[in-house]
């Protein structure tokens, strides 16, 4: 069964005060909360299982998502307690709830207008990243993509979306704890087992109230899901 994790622990410093009172990826733009999004996209793709990682304000990200059936899915929660584990621990902390075959992960705070399809990865390869041209935040980019291989460097450097099909053997060695999973990355790209796509479509980082409020006027002007659609209230975030 393809399963896919949605990562939503985190508790937003940069998007403060706004997530003083509300986890990050409930926040709102188009008037449906940024977690909502991805789980719809998923629905569509035939991924109906999913895994949510919770720790700040989760209590409330548990009001929200429920068993999940309202979307059409079947919602798991991976509560981290009081202190978020990073993207690396976060995930590692959640795998006996993702089974042993490739998934979806999926950072909560992003917006991409992304066709999800089943996971699955090339042979030899532990990750698959969706890659994305820089934005004005990181014109460094973070890896180097030449054909479907992805390196740590290269000419022409791209931003990580957020957005990857993993293996679980990409966390074999680790341990429970708080750790980034970019490290992992790296080191699968020097062993040559990281491969990734380019999306040409729209992608944002919603990392500051600024990007917030243009990805709300830009949502309003041409919807990709209504509120009506998705069953969600039109407040704003």
């Amino acid at each position: 069964m393809a399963r896919a994790m949605l990562l939503a622990a985190g508790r937003g410093e940069r998007m403060r005060p706004l997530t003083d009172t509300k986890p990050k990826p409930l926040l709102r733009a188009g008037g449906i909360a940024l977690l909502e999004y991805h789980i719809r996209a998923l629905v569509a793709a035939g991924i109906t299982d999913l895994v949510v990682n919770v720790a700040w304000q989760r209590s409330m990200l548990r009001d929200f998502l429920g068993d999940g059936s309202r979307f059409g899915a079947r919602i798991t929660i991976s509560d981290e307690g009081d202190t978020a584990l990073d993207t690396g621990g976060g995930v590692f902390r959640a795998l006996p709830l993702l089974g042993s075959e490739p998934f979806w992960l999926v950072n909560g705070d992003v917006y991409i207008d992304y066709e999800f399809s089943q996971p699955a990865l090339p042979a030899g390869t532990h990750a698959h990243l969706l890659l994305v041209p820089n934005p004005t935040h990181n014109p460094a980019g973070d890896f180097a993509l030449s054909g479907a291989q992805v390196a740590n460097t290269g000419s022409a450097m791209l931003t990580y979306s957020g957005v990857a099909v993993l293996s679980p053997e990409l966390f074999t060695g680790c341990e429970d704890g708080i750790f980034s999973l970019v490290p992992l990355l790296r080191e699968a790209a020097d062993r040559g087992q990281l491969s990734g796509e380019l999306h040409s479509g729209y992608w944002c980082d919603v990392g500051t109230p600024e990007r917030l409020r243009a990805l709300d006027d830009r949502l309003r002007a041409a919807p990709r899901l209504t509120a009506t659609d998705a069953g969600s209230s039109d407040a704003p975030g």
